[in-house]
Order: structure tokens, then C-alpha cells, then sequence
């Protein structure tokens, strides 16, 4: 994300100093100028597993409704902020989905790149490296779970 802002020409800086709250936990972004309704933006971002037993039951029915969940969660815990800036939460699935505020947004970022390059396939570009990042992040993932035949438990 913050790649991305930088791109369009926002500043921004990753994990604000300053913008604690009460838990120590800080947002992992935010604009350095305002980014909607003379309010600076920050985001948080979080990728949920589609197959979590927890979650298991709303997204074989609903897709999407695990990232809308953990968008939602964010939302709760950052409120205070919400107050003084424009937060927006993005909830991606391991399979893909993502909450539609952070759909929204994703879409105005895109718009501000195409602003900036004059290329109209920016906002695809975007959504295709954030996809690419939740498959590398996939791999790892599925990759860590297998034993290292050599470093068996006894």
C-alpha cells in the first residue's frame, strides 16, 4: 500500500509514530496530507484464511465474509482514530476477497495512479500485485507447514 501511495504521488510512512492506541498496536500507515474530507488517511491491513475453521461456516455461504469481518474488527479497534482521520481497514481472504471498503479504496488509489502514469490499466496492475502478495503469502504459509524430514520430533 504504501508503495502504491507513493506512486500516486501521496506521501505517506509506514506504522505512524504518534498514533498508538491505548494498546501500544499503531495503524500500518498513514498520508502525510489529506487524503478525504481535509483528513489524512491511515490503514490497517490484515489477510484472513478462507478455510479457517472459524470462518468456515460464513464463507462456503458468503464469499467474502471473512474479510468483511476482520474489516470490521479493524474498524472497532481503531475508532478512536476514526475520529481525527479517515480509516479505512483492508480485510484480504487467503482465496482472494476483500472487504468492500477496502474494494473502494483500492479503486481511488487506482484512479490517482492512472492520474499520475496516464495509464488506464493502473487500477488492474494494483489489484494484480496485491494478489500476487497474497499467493507468495500463501506459499510460505503451505510451504511452513510440512515437517523437515531431518529435524523430526522424537
Amino acid at each position: 500500500m504504501w508503495r502504491a501511495l507513493g506512486r500516486a504521488k501521496v506521501p505517506a510512512v509506514k506504522e505512524p509514530v504518534g498514533l498508538m492506541r491505548s494498546d501500544g498496536k499503531r495503524p500500518d500507515g498513514l498520508t502525510q496530507i489529506p487524503w478525504q474530507a481535509g483528513k489524512c488517511m491511515t490503514w490497517d491491513v490484515t489477510v484472513t484464511d478462507t478455510l479457517a475453521e472459524s470462518y468456515l461456516p460464513a464463507t462456503s455461504s458468503s464469499g467474502g465474509s471473512a474479510a468483511e469481518g476482520a474489516a470490521n474488527r479493524k474498524e472497532l479497534k481503531y475508532q478512536a482514530l476514526a475520529r481525527t482521520h479517515t480509516f479505512i481497514p483492508l480485510a484480504f481472504e487467503t482465496f482472494g476477497p476483500i472487504n468492500s471498503k477496502g474494494v473502494l479504496f483500492l479503486n481511488q488509489l487506482g484512479r490517482r495512479l492512472t492520474a499520475n502514469t496516464g495509464d488506464l490499466r493502473e487500477t488492474v496492475f494494483l489489484f494484480q500485485r496485491l494478489s500476487v502478495t497474497i499467493q507468495r503469502f500463501n506459499a510460505v504459509c503451505f510451504n511452513g507447514s510440512f515437517c523437515d524430514n531431518n529435524n523430526r520430533p522424537n
